[in-house]
């Protein structure tokens, strides 16, 4: 979770060198919080993030969809306000779990 944190918390310039780098689409960088999500649930991690502080970050689910596919581009990344908004609640999660947002982006390994 910590993670996928701190891709979403990351500069968007950060962002778009994470996705070059690793050379996947804008989107993953949903899927690698949904992932995590979704195990943390699975465990019931629920001491770790609250549900409130995880509920927050449902914001990218709205931000799905086909009418919100221009979101998704690699320009949305730095102009979009709900990509502003879903870097600072990440950001917020992030200092008060580890007491800095500004941590390494995680190596991905995705199989194709």
């Amino acid at each position: 979770m910590i993670q996928a944190l701190a891709v979403l918390g990351a500069d968007s310039a950060d962002q778009l060198a994470w996705i070059d780098k690793h050379n996947v689409v804008t989107d993953e960088l949903a899927l690698e919080f949904d992932d995590a999500f979704r195990l943390m649930a699975d465990l019931h991690q629920e001491e770790f993030l609250d549900a409130e502080a995880l509920g927050k970050l449902q914001l990218l689910g709205e931000m799905s969809g086909r009418e919100n596919a221009e979101r998704w581009s690699r320009e949305a990344l730095a102009t979009d306000a709900g990509w502003r908004q879903v870097r600072t609640l990440a950001r917020d999660l992030l200092v008060g779990l580890q007491g800095d947002w500004r941590l390494p982006l995680p190596e991905i390994h995705v199989v194709r």
